[in-house]
């Protein structure tokens, strides 16, 4: 009966603690912004609150995003803010829709970029292409090398260049830093197949049996983490050469690892 009673109390705390975090959730709602006093009277592509890019760099832009709408019908919009946004005033202003693609660079947060796409965009580029997109460009690294303006400009040429040639699955383009992940992952495959192929009888050359029970772990490591997101992404052979040299000379050197490993004669004697 006591095992019983201190059940339900320790029941109805939980339950207790749990409504309370629900309604301390729910009572300070997240409320949209919608400053329409922001925005400039004039229509412009490009309204750059945080003074991200220069003036030569907006002319240049606005000019280069009404062409695009004009030769493609594809809406690209541009958003920089810091302080304050005129939230969802942008949806009025711009007549964003189904075939509109709005940056917004905000650099008050970890990743300053941030897109949202209309429906028929997502038919091109998937939601995983703006995922890496929004990592290649918006990470703290590349703004700190490269700038808040290179970030929003090379992230723009991305996505124009994806809707000329009709989509893309992945962000064109091999970073390096992306590129060294890529050899990392071809060399330990090669290691692993090395090792699993050593020979494990008298008078065995290679023991093929043993690679092919590891292939699936080598070959994820340099097929689909090696040579696929370079083949995917850039049509450069020289990364590629790269990969499958330094999965090859992994396998050698674990292959011959024994070898290497044995006492010499003269220690021997």
């Amino acid at each position: 009966m006591q095992f019983c009673f201190w059940r339900k109390l320790l029941v109805s705390i939980v339950v207790f603690f749990l409504a309370g975090s629900i309604w301390v959730m729910h009572s300070s709602p997240a409320l949209a912004y919608d400053n329409p006093e922001l925005l400039p009277d004039t229509f412009t592509p490009v309204v750059d609150l945080a003074k991200s890019l220069t003036e030569p760099q907006e002319e240049k832009l606005v000019r280069d995003l009404e062409q695009f709408e004009t030769d493609t019908g594809w809406k690209l919009r541009v958003l920089t803010q810091y302080d304050r946004t005129p939230g969802r005033a942008v949806i009025k202003y711009w007549g964003l829709d189904d075939k509109s693609i709005l940056l917004v660079a905000d650099s008050r947060g970890g990743n300053i970029l941030s897109f949202s796409v209309g429906d028929a965009v997502y038919e091109l580029l998937p939601r995983t292409f703006w995922i890496e997109l929004q990592t290649r460009f918006g990470n703290l690294y590349f703004v700190r090398e490269q700038g808040e303006d290179q970030a929003i400009l090379q992230a723009l040429d991305s996505v124009k260049g994806c809707l000329l040639k009709g989509g893309c699955n992945v962000v064109p383009g091999l970073p390096r830093e992306q590129w060294i992940l890529t050899l990392v992952t071809s060399v330990a495959g090669g290691i692993i197949c090395g090792f699993a192929a050593q020979p494990r009888r008298e008078g065995q050359v290679l023991a093929w049996q043993w690679a092919l029970i590891f292939s699936p772990l080598w070959g994820i490591l340099f097929i689909a983490f090696g040579i696929g997101p370079v083949v995917t992404r850039t049509s450069d052979w020289l990364p590629l050469v790269r990969n499958i040299s330094g999965f090859l000379i992994g396998a050698l050197v674990a292959y011959l690892s024994p070898i290497f490993s044995r006492p010499s004669s003269s220690a021997e004697s």
